[in-house]
């Protein structure tokens, strides 16, 4: 009798686990325009299906719904864009409040782009994997490697050993190395196929650099050009196709080389220190960054009139390049690296605008923070655009993108890992920053 009774209580325990039996919450967005980032296009008044954290089906809106759906999302003459991908994010305070500050701000998934001392990446990775707290998926490198760590071949090994033992998804340079050590870095890397990423070697011709998988600012370029090489475009012409037959990919980052004159100039300093979104800063970090301590208002070298029209040229030539990349196939992958005043999440947008602003049209701009960052990080058989089978990663929008890039500023929801957060639950995370750094 026992027996029977364990096995009655086994055959209920399996159909418990069966599909048919499942909970699962099915959602769907009513009458919304698709902007699939397949191609340049909007698919208008489509229902997009999702269950079990994924697109399921994308189908008419006129259509008879085949799918029982427990909550409609009602998006007429809303867009729908793919998550957005942060490539160049840095841990600056609190962990679960920047991810929140990126998740309020349409980003789905982020790339760390350096471990510093007393922090722990592969832990909040696999708290990201585990949805400990809310959480975009996340990449993360390993320690910000200069000289000091790298400085003869024994500690090549060491480094090389350090990151297959911990597990980080790169190993990130960020200083010029000696040529054999670079080298040997490179030959250790692939062996234990580690992917290198970083700061251009700007003391070795360009061809160096491009061993890496991906270049984490443009101005490394213009300090590996000459002066001559830099001022011809015949030159950067040249630069460009070495570059698109290395298979790299670039990260402009616009926006952190704009910011350093935001600093130094007191006109635009003045406006950049009222910023309303200073308030999701701790403040202690807030005053630091708006006070006169850091480097880019105390140097001269950036705070000078001359410093200034300097930075000003060197920004207008990292666009005129950014564009010629583009124009060669190069590609681009936005990237904010955040930090002091350029905020998590927010940041990521201002750096849209200023791809855009070097002549890239909306939806070749949009690709760098969606289509490109998925083939890079290798996600893209399940993310980077809007079609099914696909992780549903993605962001209502009021307003269309691709009529003006700043739209993808006006989010009315995200859907993260199949959860879906409407625009009173992002107010609401915001709010809760703001209130925690006071």
């Amino acid at each position: 009798m026992d027996l029977r009774k364990h096995y009655y209580l086994l055959i209920i325990f399996f159909i418990s686990l069966s599909p048919c039996c499942s909970q699962t919450k099915v959602i769907s967005f009513e009458n919304v325009n698709v902007i699939p980032m397949n191609s340049e296009t909007i698919i208008p008044n489509q229902r997009v299906i999702i269950a079990n954290d994924k697109i399921i089906k994308i189908e008419s809106a006129s259509e008879k719904e085949t799918n029982k759906i427990d909550l409609k999302i009602p998006a007429s003459g809303k867009y729908l864009i793919p998550g957005l991908v942060e490539t160049h994010y840095h841990l600056q305070n609190d962990i679960e409040n920047e991810f929140k500050l990126l998740i309020a701000n349409g980003i789905t998934s982020a790339r760390n782009m350096a471990e510093y001392q007393g922090q722990d990446h592969i832990k909040i990775r696999e708290q990201a994997q585990k949805n400990t707290f809310l959480a975009p998926h996340y990449y993360t490198t390993g320690p910000y490697l200069t000289r000091n760590q790298l400085n003869n071949i024994a500690s090549v090994n060491k480094v090389i050993a350090y990151h297959k033992e911990k597990g980080f998804d790169y190993l990130k340079i960020a200083d010029n190395l000696p040529k054999n050590i670079y080298l040997k870095l490179l030959e250790l890397a692939q062996k234990e196929k580690i992917e290198v990423v970083g700061h251009g070697q700007r003391e070795l011709p360009l061809e160096y650099s491009l061993r890496m998988k991906s270049i984490a600012h443009l101005e490394e370029f213009m300090n590996i050009f000459s002066e001559k090489q830099r001022n011809s475009r015949t030159y950067l012409k040249q630069a460009a196709k070495e570059i698109k037959t290395s298979g790299i990919y670039v990260s402009p980052t616009l926006g952190t080389f704009e910011m350093i004159s935001r600093y130094a100039d007191p006109k635009k300093s003045a406006i950049l220190n009222k910023d309303e979104n200073l308030k999701y800063l701790p403040k202690l970090y807030l005053d630091y960054w708006t006070s006169d301590k850091i480097n880019f208002r105390s140097k001269s070298w950036f705070t000078t009139n001359e410093s200034l029209t300097r930075l000003g040229k060197e920004l207008n030539w990292l666009k005129e390049f950014t564009l010629i990349l583009h124009n060669q196939g190069i590609p681009l992958m936005a990237g904010s690296d955040t930090y002091g005043l350029f905020l998590p999440g927010f940041s990521l947008h201002h750096e849209l605008e200023l791809i855009h602003s070097a002549g890239l049209s909306t939806y070749e701009t949009l690709k760098t923070a969606t289509v490109n960052p998925a083939r890079y990080l290798n996600t893209i058989a399940q993310s980077g655009t809007i079609s099914e089978g696909k992780l549903a990663d993605m962001v209502l929008l009021d307003k269309n993108p691709l009529e003006d890039i700043r739209h993808t500023k006006t989010i009315l929801g995200v859907m993260i890992k199949g959860k879906w957060l409407n625009r009173e639950e992002l107010d609401k995370m915001l709010l809760d920053v703001e209130n925690s750094n006071k």
